[in-house]
């Protein structure tokens, strides 16, 4: 990461920089009896640094402009940040997304050398942290090789060298650590990917260098675990690093392959025997089915839920498609046991859907689930991209709209990020809870119609006559204008574009948000003063320009 914090884009995100701290050796004792000496047990294995690597990791120097999404019209001041990268197959850079995101310059300087290189952005993965780098000049490559890649996962206790530019000095850190634990987690919401732990805490300043066994990379140093934690650091795993390569293949990175579904596991003996699973029987329950949308379908009309019951399965039951208490119990031919993990080494268990990635071919997914007592086979979709209410902010700036003395803006994690990070943004929180607000209440929600977004008044009014009387609106959600549900951004700039109404009225969702009127002929001609009065170079971002300034159909 960059030696600086990082500003959250989400709710609940893992955001941070990396480095080692030095390795603490053991002391060991040597006992002797009188009669004979004890030999000593042999020290365990300490790496070396290998010659030639530290010619292929660099320090990275960015410039970023982050959103001000409170201020959508603008961006935040330049601020300079500092990271690590190695240089890897292609005439690429490998580093962490956080570390150039939002970067306006990046230059990178090789171990020892005195002068830097102008670099731009290939590729950028900001849900699994990723990003590769592209130099200018592509002669740097002539002296300094790219790293080999692990094709394979390090076992527990494997002894690793990080490589990296923290903080506290400006040469390059070489610090030890060992393989302490393997897991599937979450990165960033709501990706999730193999994650190694090392028993070195990470320091700002060496995300995205190398953690190297030998003279192999295994993977790239990018978190550290925060609240007191000392000694737990994580890198993203060469395998990860792999299914990033392999997408961008392409010059587009899609996502990784996922199951959007709700599951829990099948310890508690009395869910097995209201499933009324036989004994050999082991897997995860499907709690709640994945839907592409909501729907407010009678109950009737869904399909009979599976599980007490021995009922048969009916001709509308899917083989595409995944049923409340159905038990997968197999993905591909892995088992699956009942606290949902599955066996891929020796000594090595993760959870079940690690194999997603794994396993998953063209979009297509083969299971294995018990239904109604009976087993089958069943090829789910498993896309890279599932529609979300409220989208992940992956390097774009926000939409807006200004409309007399109002912001609207599409929510994205950026703007909830913001509501828990700023003091005072902050003070907006409780009556966001307390009044039900989307923001909080559907965080985690997926769309309930295609193309369904929140739109939010991201700012206080601008001071105009046409606000008087009206407490602030910021925070809250558009639920219609003139009595119209407003679906999105989009539709609501049409909706205003299309008014001939005398007034204007706004109404929120949530339950203390009051009612807004107003007079829409004054509201139209105050505009242009009200963003010239504040230094606002547009009244909206491109696409709601385009849509503004469109005839309607």
């Amino acid at each position: 990461m960059p030696s600086h914090p990082f500003r959250r884009r989400a709710a609940a995100v893992l955001l941070c920089a990396v480095a080692c701290l030095p390795f603490t050796t053991a002391l060991r004792l040597a006992a002797q009896e009188p009669a004979a000496p004890v030999a000593a047990k042999p020290p365990e294995p300490s790496p070396t640094p290998a010659p030639g690597v530290e010619n292929s990791v660099v320090k990275i120097f960015s410039t970023v402009r982050y959103p001000d999404s409170y201020k959508p019209w603008t961006k935040q001041s330049p601020r300079d940040y500092t990271g690590s990268g190695a240089v890897i197959a292609g005439k690429r850079i490998l580093t962490n997304a956080h570390v150039v995101l939002y970067a306006s310059q990046i230059q990178v300087q090789a171990n020892q050398a005195g002068d830097k290189l102008s670099a731009t952005v290939e590729a950028v993965a900001p849900g699994i942290d990723l990003a590769v780098l592209k130099l200018d000049d592509e002669s740097f490559f002539d002296s300094h090789p790219a790293l080999p890649m692990a094709k394979t996962l390090p076992e527990i206790k494997d002894a690793v060298l990080v490589y990296g530019y923290p903080q506290g000095g400006t040469s390059l850190s070489i610090t030890k650590g060992i393989v302490s634990r393997i897991e599937f987690t979450p990165y960033n919401r709501p990706v999730s990917g193999l994650r190694i732990q090392i028993d070195a805490a990470i320091n700002p300043g060496n995300s995205g260098g190398p953690a190297v066994e030998g003279d192999t990379m295994i993977g790239l140093a990018f978190s550290r675990l925060t609240g007191g934690a000392e000694n737990i650091g994580y890198i993203i795993p060469g395998e990860e690093i792999a299914l990033f390569l392999a997408d961008i293949a392409d010059g587009k990175y899609d996502g990784k392959p996922s199951l959007r579904d709700d599951f829990q596991t099948l310890e508690n003996p009395a869910l097995r025997r209201f499933l009324k699973l036989d004994k050999g029987v082991a897997g995860m329950v499907v709690h709640r089915p994945f839907e592409p949308f909501e729907t407010d379908k009678d109950a009737d009309a869904k399909p009979p839920a599976a599980g007490p019951g021995d009922a048969p399965a009916t001709p509308a039951d899917p083989d595409d498609t995944l049923l409340e208490w159905d038990v997968v119990t197999r993905v591909g031919d892995v088992p699956v046991d009942d606290q949902g993990m599955v066996k891929i080494g020796p000594n090595l268990r993760v959870f079940f859907l690690y194999l997603v990635q794994k396993q998953t071919h063209d979009g297509k997914l083969t299971v294995t689930v018990v239904r109604r007592g009976k087993e089958r086979a069943l090829t789910l979709s498993a896309p890279a991209r599932h529609p979300l209410l409220i989208p992940i902010a992956d390097g774009g700036y926000p939409s807006y709209f200004v409309y007399g003395p109002m912001v609207f803006e599409d929510v994205t994690t950026l703007f909830i990020g913001g509501l828990t990070d700023s003091r005072e943004i902050g003070n907006y929180f409780g009556r966001l809870a307390y009044g039900g607000n989307p923001l909080l209440t559907r965080l985690a929600d997926q769309p309930r119609f295609e193309g369904e977004r929140l739109v939010t008044i991201s700012s206080p009014f601008f001071p105009h006559k046409l606000a008087k009387g009206y407490d602030s609106a910021f925070g809250e959600v558009i639920k219609t204008i003139n009595g119209q549900p407003i679906k999105n951004l989009t539709h609501l700039v049409e909706t205003l574009r299309d008014l001939k109404d005398e007034f204007v009225t706004v109404e929120f969702q949530g339950h203390t948000s009051e009612a807004l009127v107003f007079p829409r002929a004054e509201t139209l001609a105050a505009t242009e003063d009200i963003l010239t009065d504040n230094g606002v170079r547009s009244q909206g971002s491109p696409d709601t320009m385009a849509v503004w300034n469109a005839k309607k159909e």
